[in-house]
């Protein structure tokens, strides 16, 4: 990370630091004990339940309720939720609402995990979040106000700005470069108010404190001891605990003859930390990983010491006491400072070392980041699928109990997976399968009820002869109505194809990809939103002349011979093109490689060509770096990957195929790399804008040689600098410029690709969009490489004990989107075009039989369409049974109501999302206004419409946020924009809503029953 990009708030921060104002009086120390328990990473869930996560609520529980000033702050919800059903006592429980109502337990951050900022996508973040959040205030009515983002590996600016639409007050990380963390600690400028996105700015600003270079846990080693400092537990121990009770490592215990020695550390530790922040409150974490399994132990150290402190404060000048996030916050927003302010910048890459760059997790175990996405699209779709068929009344045999617990086992899969150390791919091998087979389980949950509400039908007769064709429902998830290219498998080449009119179809069959024995059928659809096609595809036989069947054509298949890859071409002699409304691709027939792509509109051709590459890495640490899980440490330039392409295009009347086929060696049977690309033969028009002005690429990648990190890079003309534009969390773009670090710049210069980035010049713009989280750099002008699939082993003794060596053989199918335009064109397309990669058309099919009766699937349902700004981010009957009024709430769960509540089945939750930044398009930056009364008629009459908060818990008109003071004007942009807004357009409850841009609102939709 360059230190030039934080110059503004750095010269805030010494502009600032006079006005630090540590009081005459001693140092407040806040301890606040944790424990950091990972949802997986080394260990299933399961196996840490076992040997240590349910004794840390058991334990905890137990000595907090002994000692009335003992503190403890709970992070994740999934271990606190498998405990609390299936291991806590009704005693247990009783007391666990004692604690929470007396502020001695406080949750903090509240999601079902503390979720990755580099990979994640906004949508799953905002689930996992909402997921937690639900749980806790349907259960015990609290919202939790705090974040814990301590393990992260980067801070990414999306994160602050769902923080702060969720109701918290301040927000707490810790993983930022190394360089960085030093320079903020000098200037004593850890603490500032982030103002996360640039369109929404100081309307959801929030206090970040980062943490010190001790990060989340205590000091490990102290002076007078051999053993681990404050760590009077020891260290957990798999597969069970020890029957003795006896852990390694348990701290040297507190005794008369060495507690001077202990406070002695303590104190020095605390005044050490204290002079890097502006207040003389010290946030002192007593805690770290799979801590406090034994609570007891802990805190029976802990307490003498803290008063031994305490009795010597006017000696020492610290005073010490147990405290919650909560009690540290409040006092530092007490002491009313002036505070720095940061703008939408995020802190991303991460490294610890000169030599640690923690950017090879962008890409590591890509097949599970993208098993990951498409179970977050499928639950997308089956939610708002489920609560359409819902309203205005259930309109088939499907059970809503059995419904909504095919998606919730989904919500929890799709939830867990976006943990730090999950969806990074930086987990063990058998807890990556664990995760994929939770995910696994939950699509099957959710495809089966899709498949039963869209493929609703009368039973067959008794005099079914098999199969004689396919009946296949589409199902756009999307609100705004989509023309797409659809594809299924087929066992037969001659099929003709019906809409549910009988009307034949625009569709194409070619030899399939995926199975030589099979064939692709390309269906042309337009759907509108929300809603479904349905089609009939029939096998046809033999001459069709004198039928009204009408045969799909077979596309016609162009093969071209090998070419080596130090082939020279003839200056673009023998250039084939591949045509449609919107681009011109022409290839080279003397190399087989991409030679460049005319955008029509502008009539503005880009050289561009592309090719695979890997990055050698080092396995062994003594000759020097490795890569690994998380690092990316490549021993010089990226090399060709291949010696020999070939090629065949697939032409026909919907698309046409190209495809190219890379050879490790000219002598090999088998390629190693694979680029399909599509062009759609389609007209821009409305509907059809974003297939025509799309590339669709899928790429094959492995198994790779060991130690191997495999990238596409993209060549172009394009004077870009060597500045790449990539995203943060699908939400927003940050500027990437390329940095000459003295040491590992290859690996410095690679940031997170979670749904799009690109590289431009005074012409043209050239996108990138991702169905899954990549690597991705620019590293020289015109260029940008994404990092695809990576294969590692090494010797370093920590990754061998943890199983950590990431030596993945599987191949890897990847796809990105190619735009090219001139910047306003491809402004307009990407946030949009974006969305519609991540949620593509379902596709329900099953087989037909010749005594079938007529099908009609679900009745044909209104559509449901929004501005083309304006992304529906969810509509779903999320089942939680909370009072939407929090005092009645409070008084419900006061009266005792122990039973897990029912399922309500009559809230629906809205979200929207303004797609577009202020400023950045003429007419789609414009803020959206919707009659949701109109929008949503095809659910039935709207009688209530509630606004709330990000994830639901908190009445928006109730919400309070604290105010920080700050010192404005410092930064650049920290003025109005153009359609920013000023102030709630709307009264409470009114259905005609106002969505500025980048805005995100939440609301509980009621219809008439």
């Amino acid at each position: 990370m360059g230190p030039l990009r934080w110059l503004p708030l750095l010269c805030q921060l010494l502009l600032l630091r006079p006005l630090a104002a540590h009081s005459a009086g001693p140092i407040q120390a806040f301890v606040v004990p944790h424990s950091h328990m990972d949802v997986g990473w080394v260990y299933t869930v399961q196996e840490s339940m076992r040997a240590y996560a349910a004794n840390v609520y058991t334990t905890v529980v137990e000595e907090l309720i002994r000692r009335q000033h003992r503190r403890f702050i709970a992070v994740e919800q999934e271990f606190f939720r498998l405990w609390w059903d299936g291991v806590a006592s009704e005693k247990q429980k009783h007391q666990v609402r004692q604690l929470l109502d007396e502020g001695r337990l406080e949750f903090v951050l509240g999601g079902q995990v503390m979720h990755d900022e580099a990979v994640t996508h906004l949508d799953d973040q905002i689930l996992q979040l909402t997921e937690g959040h639900g749980f806790l205030y349907e259960t015990f009515g609290i919202r939790p106000q705090f974040s814990w983002h301590v393990d992260p590996f980067g801070a990414s600016a999306t994160t602050p700005t769902l923080f702060a639409l969720a109701g918290f007050n301040a927000h707490l990380i810790s993983r930022i470069d190394y360089n960085l963390k030093d320079a903020m600690q000098e200037a004593q400028g850890l603490q500032f108010v982030w103002r996360g996105s640039p369109s929404l700015l100081e309307q959801q600003e929030i206090f970040t404190h980062t943490m010190d270079h001790y990060s989340y846990c205590t000091p490990s080693h102290i002076s007078f001891s051999n053993r681990s400092g404050f760590y009077w537990n020891g260290v957990a121990v798999f597969p069970e605990p020890p029957p003795d009770g006896v852990y390694p490592n348990m701290s040297e215990p507190v005794t008369p003859t060495n507690i001077h020695l202990y406070a002695e550390a303590l104190v020095a530790n605390v005044k050490q930390r204290a002079a890097w922040f502006r207040t003389p409150h010290v946030l002192w974490p007593w805690g770290c990983d799979k801590q406090f399994f034994n609570a007891s132990v802990q805190f029976d150290n802990m307490d003498p010491l803290l008063e031994y402190v305490n009795n010597r404060t006017a000696q020492y000048g610290v005073s010490v006491r147990y405290a919650t996030l909560r009690d540290y916050f409040q006092a530092l927003h007490a002491f009313n400072m002036t505070w720095a302010t940061h703008d939408h910048r995020d802190f991303l890459p991460y490294s610890s070392e000169p030599q640690q760059a923690w950017t090879g997790f962008y890409t590591s175990r890509s097949t599970l980041k993208g098993l990951a996405r498409q179970a977050s699209s499928m639950l997308y779709a089956g939610e708002s699928m489920f609560t359409r068929y819902m309203w205005p009344e259930p309109h088939g045999t499907v059970d809503p109990t059995w419904a909504l617990q095919q998606l919730q086992q989904l919500r929890w899969a799709v939830s867990e997976v976006q943990h730090h150390d999950a969806i990074t791919g930086t987990e063990s091998p058998k807890v990556s399968n664990m995760y994929m087979e939770h995910l696994r389980m939950g699509i099957l949950g959710v495809r089966k009820l899709m498949a039963s509400i869209a493929l609703d039908r009368p039973p067959v007769s008794d005099t079914d002869k098999g199969p004689v064709g396919y009946f296949a429902s589409v199902y756009n998830p999307l609100a705004w109505k989509i023309t797409t290219i659809v594809t299924l498998t087929v066992a037969f080449p001659n099929v003709s194809v019906t809409d549910e009119l009988g009307h034949p179809v625009s569709a194409q069959i070619q030899n399939s990809t995926k199975d030589p024995s099979a064939y692709d059928l390309l269906i042309l659809a337009t759907i509108p939103g929300l809603s479904y096609r349905h089609y009939k595809v029939r096998r046809t036989h033999g001459d069709q002349a004198d039928t009204r069947e009408h045969t799909a054509p077979m596309a016609s298949t162009l093969k071209y011979s090998l070419k080596l890859r130090n082939q020279t071409s003839q200056g673009g002699r023998f250039l084939v093109p591949v045509t449609n409304d919107c681009y011109t691709l022409l290839f080279d027939q003397e190399t087989n490689m991409l030679h460049s792509i005319q955008e029509r509109q502008s009539n503005h051709t880009v050289l561009m060509t592309q090719e695979f590459l890997e990055y050698h890495a080092n396995g062994d640490v003594k000759q020097g770096p490795i890569s690994d899980n998380y690092l990316f440490a490549p021993n010089d330039t990226a090399k060709p990957a291949w010696e020999a392409v070939g090629m065949e295009m697939v032409v026909g009347q919907l698309a046409t195929d190209i495809r190219q086929y890379f050879y490790r060696n000219i002598t090999d049977q088998d390629y190693i790399y694979a680029i399909h690309s599509r062009l759609a033969h389609v007209h821009p028009s409305p509907s059809g804008e974003l297939l025509c002005q799309r590339i669709e690429q899928q790429y094959r990648v492995g198994p790779l040689e060991l130690n191997r990190e495999a990238i596409l890079r993209t060549s172009s003309d394009l004077n870009s600098q060597k500045i790449l534009y990539s995203d943060n969390n699908g939400y927003q773009m940050q500027q990437r410029p390329y940095k000459a670090f003295k040491s590992n710049p290859i690996a410095r210069n690679y940031y997170p690709m979670v749904q799009s980035a690109f590289i431009e010049d005074d012409k043209s713009r050239l996108v990138l969009l991702a169905e899954r989280a990549h690597g991705v750099s620019s590293q020289e002008s015109g260029q940008v490489e994404v990092m695809l699939h990576r294969r590692l082993w090494n010797n370093l003794a920590w990754n061998l004990n943890y199983n950590l060596t990431l030596n993945d053989t599987s191949v890897v199918h990847s796809e990105l989107w190619l735009l090219l335009g001139s910047k306003p064109i491809a402004t307009a397309l990407r946030p949009r075009s974006g969305v519609a990669l991540q949620h593509r058309p379902v596709v329900l099919f099953r087989e037909l039989t010749d005594e079938e009766a007529p099908i009609h699937g679900p009745k044909n349902l209104q559509a449901v369409a929004l501005p083309p700004n304006l992304h529906l981010q969810i509509l779903s009957i999320p089942g939680w049974n909370y009072s939407r009024n929090h005092a009645q709430q409070l008084k419900n769960l006061r009266r005792g109501h122990q039973k897990k509540p029912q399922v309500n089945l009559q809230r629906v939750l809205l979200r929207l999302h303004h797609l577009y930044e202020a400023g950045e398009d003429p007419t789609l930056s414009q803020p959206a206004t919707v009659d949701l009364k109109v929008a949503l008629q095809g659910l039935g009459s709207i009688v209530a419409v509630e606004e709330r908060s990000l994830t639901g818990t908190w009445d928006k008109q109730m919400l309070r946020r604290w105010h920080w003071t700050t010192k404005t004007g410092q930064l650049r942009g920290l003025g109005p924009l153009p359609g920013h807004p000023t102030s709630l357009p709307e009264s409470p409850g009114d259905a005609i809503i106002t969505v500025y841009p980048k805005e995100i609102r939440t609301f509980f939709i009621y219809f008439q029953q």
